[in-house]
């Protein structure tokens, strides 16, 4: 059997091995899903749920050991992984278990009886940087619609894998409702997307990668949710408390190493409040520690891989060769040993540049100034990219911003992550919605019965 090894980012140490999976594999794991499609369908969304809910709990009461295998296989400190890895799939899952009962499965709409039905069998494909969030956010408004799922994990971060099916099985989800093909995207992702068995692809991470999904997926003229990348905004505006906003900018921006598609790594400010902010990041920036992420005190460990990196690291060249003035971090390797780089800021960045345009998915901060709410909105909507970003000010005049804002979610003076909330991007930064009632409608049909 061809294996593909798992290192670790930390120490370049190779942790662990899983199979290079074939399309073969692949029929294999989409005929278990389809023969398991039927029952699976029949059963009391009710009763879907609360296999889901179980899940969630199975989760929870395994963190410590999921924790470890997500800090080992790419890198991200262990009181993160035990937090945001952790908490975030937890919750996700208890609010969709939640959800079965209050949704609309039918509703009368004049003379016709609207119903909602499993969209089939559902293809998820999963990214490196939070690996057992982003499938959760799949599986669980999945299995609660009634679908069967067959899911390609990262192969750089395939480790919990094994695990979440070990909890779905005591959960008592039957077999063949969730089936692993471990492999690489140009395999075992290719043949998903162009699977005629499945009916719908969801897929999270790069928008290079979504739109090659969406191009294979086409023939076969199936559902496509595409949850891609993004370079979100800041705009701190005239009268922001500079005391939450910069800690919180910089929080979005370095947390996970900055490997989070929801990041903010473009912070806007006035011309006139650049130096302050300036000052401010860099203080906040400096109590950052980068190391080993099996320390707690550990806030920024390595990058995924040796290959990120150098992906990262080229960018924090690109920005000083374009002329950013750096003014925190730089090139050069932090610590010895381990993908690791310095986390990075740069002031007066011009927004047309590399740094501010592409995603660099690291913790690489840039600060561009404006002059006034009409260019700090031309910013924000400047690049092809549209998935988050944040507005700290004045509360009214801060929500009439993140109105203009082109963007999936505008988070407004540090507000709360919901997992009621739809989640998903504008643009380039994909389609389709996660989380809550518009999650879940994602993974249905819309069928209109005339009475």
């Amino acid at each position: 059997m061809t294996t593909i090894p798992v290192f670790n980012p930390a120490t370049g140490d190779m942790v662990a091995e899983v199979p290079a999976g074939t399309a073969a594999d692949v029929d294999r794991a989409v005929a278990a899903a389809r023969a398991a499609l039927p029952a699976w369908a029949a059963t009391d969304p009710l009763d879907r749920a609360a296999v889901v809910g179980r899940i969630g709990a199975g989760i929870a009461a395994r963190t410590d050991e999921l924790a470890a295998l997500i800090t080992a296989e790419m890198g991200a400190p262990v009181s993160l992984a035990r937090t945001a890895q952790i908490r975030f799939p937890v919750a996700v899952a208890q609010s969709f278990a939640a959800l079965a009962e209050s949704f609309a499965w039918t509703e009368e709409i004049g003379t016709s009886l609207v119903v909602r039905e499993p969209i089939g069998v559902v293809g998820a494909i999963t990214p490196w940087n939070f690996p057992l969030q982003q499938i959760v956010s799949k599986l669980a408004p999945a299995l609660v619609a009634g679908d069967t799922v067959v899911w390609k994990p990262s192969e750089i971060a395939p480790l919990t894998a094994r695990v979440l099916a070990e909890i779905a099985a005591e959960a008592g989800l039957p077999a063949g409702v969730f089936n692993i093909v471990y492999g690489t995207g140009d395999v075992v992702g290719e043949a998903i997307s162009a699977h005629p068995g499945i009916d719908m692809i969801s897929f999270t991470g790069s928008t290079r990668a979504g739109r090659r999904i969406g191009s294979v997926a086409a023939e076969t003229v199936k559902r496509v949710a595409l949850e891609l990348g993004g370079k979100g905004a800041n705009v701190i505006l005239d009268g922001a408390d500079l005391d939450v906003a910069v800690p919180h900018g910089v929080a979005m921006s370095f947390t996970n190493g900055g490997q989070v598609c929801g990041s903010w790594p473009r912070l806007l400010v006035p011309v006139h409040l650049q130096e302050e902010v300036v000052e401010r990041a860099v203080a906040v920036a400096e109590t950052y520690t980068v190391g080993d992420p099996l320390l707690e005190t550990t806030m920024i460990g390595p990058m995924a891989s040796e290959q990120h990196r150098d992906k990262v690291h080229g960018y924090i060249e690109r920005g000083i060769a374009d002329g950013a003035r750096l003014v925190f971090g730089g090139t050069g390797r932090p610590l010895e040993k381990g993908a690791y780089v310095r986390p990075t800021i740069f002031a007066d960045v011009d927004p047309a540049s590399a740094v501010a345009q592409e995603e660099i998915f690291g913790p690489v901060l840039t600060i561009i100034p404006y002059r006034d709410a009409e260019e700090a909105v031309a910013i924000a909507n400047g690049t092809t990219y549209g998935l988050t970003s944040g507005v700290f000010g004045p509360d009214e005049e801060a929500r009439a911003l993140a109105r203009r804002i082109r963007a999936g979610q505008v988070d407004v003076n540090g507000g709360h992550w919901n997992a009621l909330a739809p989640f998903g991007g504008y643009r380039q930064s994909g389609n389709g919605r996660e989380f809550g009632r518009f999650g879940l409608e994602e993974f249905l049909e819309v069928k209109s019965i005339q009475l």
